[in-house]
């Protein structure tokens, strides 16, 4: 990539991306706090069981996604154009005239195309990724008595790891139903995400799922620790500043 198209090519489709962070990331995040609050006070102010966790990040995830889902399917199309031959490249611009084109050739519900598949997987991503920080918090905290620091960086990093594998084969699945082209004769090659599914299943078996598994877990696991460590300082300064 570096040889061919120059160091702008790892950037391809960053402000689809950085518009997928700011809908789907704070939507999930914020719906995250305000159910497990909820949670917490109907259960009398007691820690909740890991699988009322789970429920409120499965919850959190289908919000954010739904949210985030013309901002997803924009960065998935960006990034997917330079492996199309020339005649089949969408050449978006940019996020925005990513979601105009998406509007004015498909329609304003082309917007979620794939979002099934896209609410899936954030629902695993977000249950892994949420349920399993609370709980190492809970672990280190008590069980092993780490410092603050220890803390935030042990489980970020389990955190990260779960949600990598928790995610990868939705996420595999949804990528290939938002980049697919139709042949010469208008057909997809998938009908569904459940279709989509049963054909990778039956071409490569489970671990098909997993194909790029490291390069998944390098991509996701440092974004999900560097997010769980900014939450905590904000919400340090938040405590500080009174709100």
């Amino acid at each position: 990539m570096l040889q061919n198209d120059g160091i702008k090519a790892f950037y391809k489709g960053l402000s689809a991306g950085l518009l997928r962070q700011a809908t789907y990331t704070t939507t999930r995040l914020g719906s995250f706090k305000v159910l497990t609050n909820k949670a917490v006070a109907a259960n009398d102010g007691k820690p909740l069981p890991l699988y009322q966790k789970a429920l409120c990040g499965l919850t959190a995830g289908a919000i954010g996604a739904t949210v985030g889902s013309p901002a997803d399917l924009s960065l998935i199309r960006m990034q997917a154009d330079a492996t199309l031959p020339a005649a089949q490249r969408r050449n978006y611009k940019n996020a925005f005239h990513a979601l105009y084109r998406i509007v004015a050739d498909e329609g304003v519900l082309a917007l979620w195309k794939g979002a099934g598949p896209t609410v899936v997987r954030a629902m695993a991503l977000n249950m892994g990724m949420l349920a399993s920080y609370d709980q190492s918090v809970e672990f280190f905290k008590d069980s092993l008595g780490l410092g603050e620091a220890s803390i935030v960086v042990g489980a970020s990093a389990v955190s990260g790891f779960f949600a990598s594998a928790f995610s990868l084969p939705f996420d595999y699945v949804k990528t290939q139903i938002q980049k697919m082209q139709p042949d010469a004769s208008g057909k997809y090659p998938y009908t569904s995400s459940w279709d989509c599914a049963m054909k990778t299943l039956k071409s490569g078996g489970p671990l098909k799922f997993y194909t790029g598994f490291p390069v998944y877990c390098v991509r996701i696991a440092p974004h999900v620790m560097l997010t769980w460590i900014f939450l905590n300082q904000i919400q340090k300064l938040e405590e500080s500043v009174g709100l």
